[in-house]
């Protein structure tokens, strides 16, 4: 990272593609604080802090707290990471979608972005519809609700205006990754979510001021966060590391082959999927208990609250299964398998094809477990952090996972663009000198 500063000064086109990124979250942070017409935000937003431990905390969080203040990014990015999603698990369904991600090569992957972007648009449309529903009969306090004048033009317009907002985001986010540095989704994510870090140091200030909690203890909990960060970063980076050989063999004229590598798998190989789906399944009951007077919802409600043993099984359990599922739709070891032997590639002392399968299977699960665990862990921390210190740890759960993987991944791809810029320049130079070569004079 420090050579990385250091070619940052040397390197224009890098300060340019990161003052274009910088450029690009302005405008998103700007739009997230225009209002969508029609709304009375203040009501919304007290409804909004009155619920953070529900679904709606979540995607508000996710939208960097847009959708409480009901701007016109309201829905944020979340309608195109559901559609991707939806259409990376189709792939496994549809045999066209799943030829064009194995055999399309690049224009495979163009033709499942398009797929995903008008799904995107489809899901926008309906999620926008289905809010504006809910604000007009939306109860907060005395009040008669957080819509102005109800109708269907207040539908129609905040379904169009939510769903042009998404679409934009997501177009930013598409500039930014060709344009600027990392990939644009992830940064907009992790934008939104770091917005809210200033509130957090300005509330333990205030706890300190007010003495609810002594020096010592915030102490302990800053000194906490910092290796609890230390240590998400280093199990981000782990990995166990398959040594695999490849047999010389004869191409054409040329001998090839007679190398030795390794394939890596990630300790936590399916990312913030887990923790985001099982969020959502379990906060659902809660979320719908805000809208629905019904004496067995509020039961269940009740049993799922934020916090409860019953909360914190369950959530533990729905992430381990999505940690399986998602791993075994992104990773399959029977096509690594394959491909490996059509390459004369082996597992040394495993036989090659359905053995090597089986090996790499086997690790796989028992590497998916522990990431699954390592993830649950994290995940829990806010709920640990709140009972013991009585505040709330801001960088907890999905929010620390996506600020340390966006931030890590970025990282990456500036010392690939570093290294790629040198090598460049090197061929340069070299091509250069040879052009100033002068042919030997005969005699």
């Amino acid at each position: 990272m420090s050579s990385a500063l250091k070619s940052l000064g040397k390197s224009a086109d890098l300060r340019n593609r990161l003052l274009y990124v910088l450029f690009i979250l302005a405008v998103y942070r700007l739009g997230a604080h225009i209002p969508t017409p029609g709304v009375d935000t203040k009501a919304l937003a007290e409804f909004f802090r009155s619920n953070a431990n529900t679904l709606l905390g979540l995607f508000d969080m996710f939208s960097g707290r847009a959708l409480s203040q009901f701007s016109i990014f309201a829905m944020g990015i979340m309608p195109y990471i559901s559609a991707s999603i939806i259409i990376e698990l189709l792939t496994v369904v549809v045999p066209h979608l799943g030829r064009l991600k194995k055999e399309g090569g690049q224009t495979g992957r163009r033709k499942l972005t398009q797929y995903a972007r008008y799904l995107t648009v489809a899901l926008s449309l309906f999620q926008g519809y289905m809010l504006a529903v809910g604000l007009e009969k939306m109860q907060i306090g005395s009040s008669l609700g957080a819509v102005i004048h109800p109708g269907a033009e207040f539908r129609l317009m905040t379904m169009l205006t939510l769903a042009a907002g998404t679409c934009f985001i997501m177009w930013l986010g598409e500039q930014i990754t060709e344009r600027g540095i990392g990939n644009g989704i992830s940064i907009i994510i992790f934008a939104g979510i770091v917005d809210g870090l200033p509130m957090a140091i300005r509330g333990v200030f205030e706890s300190l001021s007010t003495g609810s909690q002594t020096v010592m203890k915030m102490a302990v909990l800053v000194g906490g966060m910092l290796l609890i960060v230390a240590g998400v970063v280093f199990c981000e980076r782990a990995q166990r590391r398959i040594p695999v050989n490849y047999s010389q063999r004869v191409v054409g004229n040329k001998l090839m082959g007679g190398k030795s590598t390794h394939l890596p798998l990630k300790l936590n190989p399916a990312g913030v999927i887990p923790p985001i789906f099982a969020s959502s399944l379990i906060m659902f009951p809660a979320t719908i208990g805000q809208f629905v007077d019904n004496p067995t919802i509020k039961r269940m409600t009740d049993w799922v609250n934020n916090g409860s043993v019953l909360y914190n099984v369950l959530y533990v359990a729905l992430i381990i299964f999505f940690c399986y599922f998602y791993t075994g739709v992104q990773f399959n070891p029977a096509d690594v398998a394959e491909n490996m032997q059509k390459h004369s590639g082996f597992v040394p002392g495993i036989r090659p094809g359905a053995r090597t399968a089986e090996y790499i299977d086997r690790i796989l699960t028992r590497v998916t477990l522990w990431g699954a665990l390592y993830v649950s862990v994290i995940c829990l921390l806010p709920s640990i952090v709140y009972r013991y210190f009585g505040v709330q740890f801001y960088f907890g759960g999905t929010a620390l996972l996506i600020v340390v993987g966006v931030a890590l991944d970025t990282i990456s791809q500036i010392q690939s663009y570093v290294l790629n810029s040198q090598y460049d320049g090197f061929l340069k130079k070299g091509m250069s000198g040879i052009g100033r070569i002068q042919p030997r004079r005969r005699l």
